[in-house]
């Protein structure tokens, strides 16, 4: 063999080997990319407040982006955004936020966010079919027709970075509006006695006091008033007879005489 061949062919087989390699490469699995580190999480972040404030505080987020919420719990938010890039083409992103407690107090949660974009392009597909006409005979003629639809062709997880950066920026922006109480201290409680002075002492806010009786005084202050009533009309009574006696007297005498 010449040396121009050899050459050729090791040049040859050396394309083929960078060939298959990159092939290998270009087919290696997306999962394997993934570490499951044990440090901080780029698609989560902590928040000082409680888990239904923060989840809260995340559906605030999204509606105030146009996000449409599909479900909506103290511990869950899911929610979608449609986006028309041009006619052909067609894009959801779809955010589900779950949130949990903190691991060091109470008032402490974390939100774990993960978003992701599913494309959509329209697709064009043709229908074709045959009729036979019995006058003509055998004659078939083909009838096409068109029908567009919307595809999916990708779904994708949307990568850790600045985006997520800015709804946990929002996040923390709506968490700033909450009302909050905080407990006071049982040291910082004082009491003092009422000032004598400050009471009120006029006449006409000053309330009579109701004297209540006992039993048998009672009874017997009914009695005495009673008989007082008694001796009172008896004695107007007497007073009403003597004018009418004393008139009768009187025509007897004018009688006798």
């Amino acid at each position: 063999m010449p040396i121009s061949s050899l050459r050729l062919a090791v040049v040859s087989l050396a394309l083929l080997a960078l060939a298959a390699c990159g092939g290998r490469a270009a087919t290696t699995p997306s999962y394997q990319q993934e570490l499951f580190s044990s440090g901080v999480s780029p698609y989560a972040h902590n928040f000082d407040a409680t888990v239904k404030e923060t989840c809260e505080a995340a559906r605030r987020a999204l509606l105030s982006q146009g996000f449409l919420t599909t479900m909506a719990q103290p511990d869950t938010v899911d929610a979608t955004k449609n986006f028309q890039p041009n006619a052909d083409t067609h894009a959801v992103v779809s955010f589900h936020v779950v949130c949990t407690p903190g691991e060091n107090t109470a008032n402490q949660s974390i939100a774990y966010v993960n978003a992701v974009q599913d494309g959509y392009a329209l697709k064009k597909s043709d229908t074709s079919a045959s009729v036979g006409l019995s006058v003509l005979g055998s004659l078939s003629l083909p009838i096409r027709s068109n029908s567009d639809a919307m595809v999916k062709i990708s779904s994708e997880t949307v990568p850790a970075g600045k985006f997520y950066d800015r709804f946990f920026n929002l996040m923390g922006h709506y968490l700033k509006t909450v009302p909050r109480s905080s407990p006071v201290a049982a040291d910082e409680v004082e009491s003092k006695p009422l000032v004598p002075s400050l009471v009120l002492t006029s006449p006409e806010l000053t309330p009579t006091p109701i004297v209540v009786q006992a039993p048998a005084a009672a009874a017997t202050a009914i009695q005495a008033s009673d008989g007082a009533a008694e001796s009172k009309r008896q004695a107007q009574a007497a007073a009403t007879a003597t004018p009418v006696a004393a008139s009768a007297a009187e025509a007897a005498s004018a009688v006798a005489h």
